[in-house]
C-alpha cells in the first residue's frame, strides 16, 4: 500500500483545489480569489492537508516559494478547458518525474467514464499509476462519469460506478461527486474498497448546504474533501475552512471511515 501520511493527517484528507482556471476559465475568479498567492495563504492558514494546482501554477507559485514547505502539493496531470463543446477528453500534459520535481507529494488525474474517450484516459492513467507507485507517491483518480450516455452523474449508480473505476485502475484516493445523501454515498466508498474517497466539493453552495454535506460524506466513511470553490469564493475563507475542518477531524467520524478499517 503507498503511503498518504504526506497528504493526510490521522488519516483525514482536507485539500484546496484550486485547478478551476484551466477547467472553466476565468469567471470563477473575482478581485479577491484570482491570485494564486492567496489560495496558499488560505490553505496554508486554514489547515489544509494539500494544495492541488495544474503545473503552470505549481513552477510560478509553489516550487521556488516559501510555500513548499508549508503545504503538500497534489499535482494534476491533466486537463481540458470548457471551449471544445465535444466529448469530454482531459490529456495528460504533465509527467510524474516533472511533478515530482515540481515538489508534489502527489499526482492527480481526471478520468470521464463514458465518454467516447474513456479509453485514452484510462491507458493514460493506468501509466500515471504505474510511475507513481514506482516513485511511492500516491495517484488520486477524479472520476467524472460523462457523456452521450449518462444522463445524470450524481446518481447512486453512476457514483458507486465512479469510485469502483478508481478501485479497479489502482487508484490510491477516488475524488468523487456527492450522490445525493448519506445512504448513497456510503455505497460509492464500500464500492471503492481500499481506494480512499474524498468528495468532490463542486460549485458553490450556501455553507449550511455544503457542510451538511461535508457532515454526511465523513459519516458515510470518506476520509475527507477536496474542495475549492466553497472556499476561496466565500467571504469569509478562513471561517469556512475551520468549519469544514472541524467536521473532517472530529472523532466521532472515525468508526465510519469504512477504508481504514478494510486496510
Amino acid at each position: 500500500m503507498i503511503d498518504l501520511s504526506k497528504i493526510t493527517k490521522k488519516g483525514r484528507a482536507m485539500y484546496l483545489a484550486y485547478d478551476q482556471g484551466m477547467e472553466h476559465g476565468p469567471e470563477d475568479f473575482n478581485l479577491e480569489n484570482y491570485d494564486p498567492k492567496k489560495i496558499l495563504e488560505i490553505a496554508v492558514s486554514g489547515g489544509f492537508t494539500g494544495i492541488i494546482l495544474q503545473k503552470g501554477l505549481a513552477e510560478k507559485y509553489y516550487t521556488n516559494s516559501k510555500f513548499r514547505k508549508k503545504i503538500p502539493l497534489i499535482l494534476k496531470l491533466n486537463g481540458k478547458t470548457k471551449l471544445y463543446e465535444g466529448e469530454a477528453f482531459s490529456p495528460q500534459e504533465c509527467g510524474v518525474d516533472e511533478a515530482i520535481k515540481l515538489g508534489a507529494s502527489a499526482v492527480g488525474y481526471t478520468i470521464y467514464p463514458g465518454s467516447e474517450f474513456e479509453a485514452n484516459m484510462i491507458k493514460e492513467f493506468g501509466q500515471v499509476v504505474k510511475e507513481a507507485h514506482e516513485k511511492k507517491i500516491p495517484a488520486i483518480a477524479w472520476i467524472y462519469p460523462r457523456g452521450r450516455g449518462i444522463v445524470n452523474d450524481t446518481t447512486k449508480e453512476i457514483v458507486a460506478y465512479a469510485a469502483r473505476v478508481a478501485l479497479e485502475l489502482g487508484a490510491d484516493i477516488a475524488k468523487i461527486k456527492y450522490s445525493g445523501s448519506l445512504e448513497n454515498f456510503r455505497w460509492a466508498v464500500q464500492c471503492a474498497g481500499k481506494t480512499k474517497v474524498v468528495l468532490s466539493g463542486g460549485p458553490k453552495v450556501s455553507d449550511e448546504e455544503f457542510l451538511n454535506v461535508v457532515k454526511n460524506v465523513m459519516e458515510a466513511g470518506a476520509i475527507g474533501v477536496a474542495v475549492g470553490r466553497n472556499v476561496w469564493q466565500n467571504k469569509n475563507p478562513l471561517k469556512i475552512s475551520e468549519k469544514i475542518k472541524s467536521i473532517i477531524f472530529d472523532k466521532k467520524y472515525e468508526k465510519n471511515i469504512y477504508n481504514q478499517t478494510h486496510s
